[in-house]
């Protein structure tokens, strides 16, 4: 399935302006939102954009009595994800309280997996650059619940406390120490982020908060990175910082850029990096000190007594396997084996499983790179100018699908296409009777484009002389009977008919 990638070492990030060499070391804990209608213990709706505070349940809002039931959905979600990234499913597995002060949380502990996750290890292949991948571990994912939202920007003296993405289920996936960069960073992430919306577990909104990371970062000499990964020793890498609730790309490299130098800065004049927690300033492109880094016992973890440990059939887990999708890096592979495109184009289409799906719709029984071409250059380039998605695209796959085949059978020239595209675009309606319609069809009687040649070749005698002497200028005949003829003539008669007549 992967025989096509070429795996290279962790190759760490040099940084520049410091007086010696360090190496970068960052490890990240995604927290992605379980596509879910229902929370994780309460049936209370998960829905983006509600009134405050109205999509919350009894258990939701930690009042007296009301217990946890279990989101079997859910649980479901989280194995389907880890199968996706070749993970272990622990058949048995339990939740823990744990256990904090925050307006926001009103049971004053969020049920979590500490000790027992459901998913173990896996791993993630990451593109790096057309054919180039590298291998990211995964130690663990865990369900947990969502907190509030505290809302401190609408009145001067107070507060204000939303709790309906109170008990909303997120899936932790914690990643081993093995980024060595910003731009790794982030393609780890998009990566993740294009499993689970192929696996149909997760949106992968980071502007709405259904994906966000924390991304811990740590500088080291060099060497000490190899030394960690020969004997476990985590001290090798120095002490780390954790930047919290990144929910953007673009931002998670920029922190992970300041923060280094950060603690480097801070080394070389001779100080210590204190573990922390951080914020990140997109303003001032700057983090800044958030609290001290907590460890568990902070937290004062111990099992949940409202909910016995979970304990899954294997069966149930091969069910889930025998439903899952083509993930993206089979389906990348497929494009490039079966339809012939290269790596560049395959990677652009299965970007998005949304895009995916709607090239596969079209290529379907056609030539695929023509396909390609039609959706990644006419179509795609089209939604960036208009600033819409294949969701909303005025252009149906069976349209363009339509498109295709009208140049395929030699109805209408590439030329007629484009602007047939354009009618399909602003005003929408079948391309075959737009075609017959509008009298688009493509001149094929060759005697009728024979009469055209002939009198372009007649009206322009010093031109035929040039042409003849270098036959690089027969091109311009090419464009004056196109030209003559609407763009409506068969180019390649054309170019035949030119070339013959000029000798």
């Amino acid at each position: 399935m992967l025989d096509h990638l070429s795996f290279t070492d962790p190759q760490p990030k040099t940084i520049a302006g410091a007086r010696g060499d360090w190496e970068l070391v960052i490890g990240l804990e995604v927290h992605a939102q379980v596509a879910s209608n229902a929370k994780l213990f309460s049936g209370a709706s998960t829905a983006f954009g509600a009134e405050p505070n109205s999509h919350v349940a009894f258990v939701d809002a930690g009042m007296p009595g009301m217990l946890p039931v279990i989101n079997e959905f859910c649980v479901a979600q989280a194995v389907r994800t880890g199968l996706g990234l070749r993970a272990v499913i622990n058949l048995r597995s339990a939740f823990d309280r744990k256990n904090y002060f925050y307006p926001d949380l009103p049971q004053g502990y969020q049920i979590s997996q500490l000790y027992h996750p459901i998913v173990g290890e896996g791993e993630v292949i990451v593109d790096m650059a057309p054919g180039i991948a590298r291998r990211v571990r995964i130690e663990r994912i865990h369900l947990e619940q969502d907190a509030g939202k505290s809302i401190h920007d609408m009145d001067p003296t107070m507060s204000f406390v939303d709790l309906n993405r109170t008990g909303v289920a997120l899936m932790e996936i914690v990643s081993r120490p093995d980024i060595r960069g910003p731009e790794e960073a982030a393609a780890y992430v998009a990566k993740l982020r294009q499993i689970m919306r192929y696996l149909g577990t997760c949106d992968g909104n980071m502007q709405n908060g259904n994906l966000r990371a924390d991304v811990n970062v740590s500088v080291c000499p060099p060497g000490a990175y190899e030394r960690y990964q020969a004997t476990g020793d985590f001290s090798y890498l120095g002490t780390r910082c954790e930047i919290k609730n990144m929910n953007s790309l673009r931002f998670i490299q920029q922190a992970i850029d300041f923060e280094a130098r950060r603690q480097i800065a801070i080394i070389e004049d001779g100080g210590s990096v204190v573990q922390e927690t951080r914020l990140y300033d997109p303003d001032k492109g700057e983090t800044r000190s958030m609290r001290s880094k907590e460890e568990a016992h902070d937290y004062r973890y111990f099992p949940d007594p409202d909910l016995l440990p979970l304990d899954i059939e294997q069966a149930w887990v091969d069910d889930i396997a025998a439903s899952m999708p083509e993930l993206p890096d089979e389906k990348k592979a497929r494009f490039v084996r079966d339809l012939g495109l290269s790596e560049y184009d395959a990677g652009v289409l299965t970007a998005e499983v949304e895009n995916a799906d709607y090239f596969e719709a079209v290529a379907r029984g056609r030539d695929g790179k023509q396909a390609a071409n039609w959706v990644i250059n006419e179509l795609f380039g089209r939604l960036n100018k208009e600033g819409l998605s294949v969701e909303t695209s005025p252009v149906s796959a069976a349209q363009l699908g339509g498109v295709i085949d009208l140049i395929a059978n030699g109805d209408i020239s590439g030329k007629i296409a484009k602007d047939l595209f354009e009618i399909l675009w602003t005003e929408g309606g079948d391309p075959a009777r737009i075609v017959e319609s509008r009298g688009m069809r493509q001149v094929t009687d060759l005697g009728a484009i024979e009469k055209a040649v002939d009198e372009i070749i007649a009206a322009n005698p010093a031109q035929v002389e040039k042409a003849r002497a270098n036959p690089k200028l027969a091109g311009w005949f090419v464009g004056q009977v196109l030209k003559a003829t609407g763009g409506k003539a068969n180019p390649a008669a054309v170019q035949e008919l030119v070339a013959r007549k000029l000798g």
